[in-house]
């Protein structure tokens, strides 16, 4: 299997939202990817923990980076989350994707989010059509 192409690499390391949240492409392969964030008091919601919607674009990056890493354009068709357990303030989470339907025009991911300990924090699903 080839590596990802410099410039997909490149095009998918300077997406400005995740520039702007503090997400950092940590791995990309062929169909993987793997994001991360570490949280901070500007992502927490009411309950001091961190928003929901933080945690959903760590996932999102990583399925965008792994669906496009092919150096097709990937459009996303549907995506789910499962949230399963809060963290601290301080605490970085790793969003690990992995590809695990190719067919045609589409293709399917499950990303998991982790915490330092490695514990599930959250599994994120995403389809992906290929125009």
């Amino acid at each position: 299997m080839t590596g990802v192409d410099d410039d997909v690499r490149e095009r998918i390391d300077s997406d400005p939202f995740c520039e702007t949240l503090g997400i950092e492409l940590a791995g990309l392969e062929p169909g993987s990817a793997r994001t991360e964030l570490t949280v901070t008091d500007d992502l927490l919601n009411f309950h001091g923990t961190p928003h929901g919607g933080a945690i959903y674009s760590l996932a999102d990056a990583a399925f965008a980076a792994a669906s496009n890493s092919h150096g097709d354009t990937a459009l996303a068709l549907e995506t789910n989350i499962s949230y399963l357990d809060a963290v601290e303030v301080g605490e970085t989470l790793t969003a690990t994707a992995e590809e695990t339907h190719l067919a045609g025009a589409t293709a399917e991911y499950e990303i998991v989010v982790t915490d330092e300990a490695d514990d599930r924090v959250a599994t994120f699903r995403g389809r992906v059509y290929r125009p």
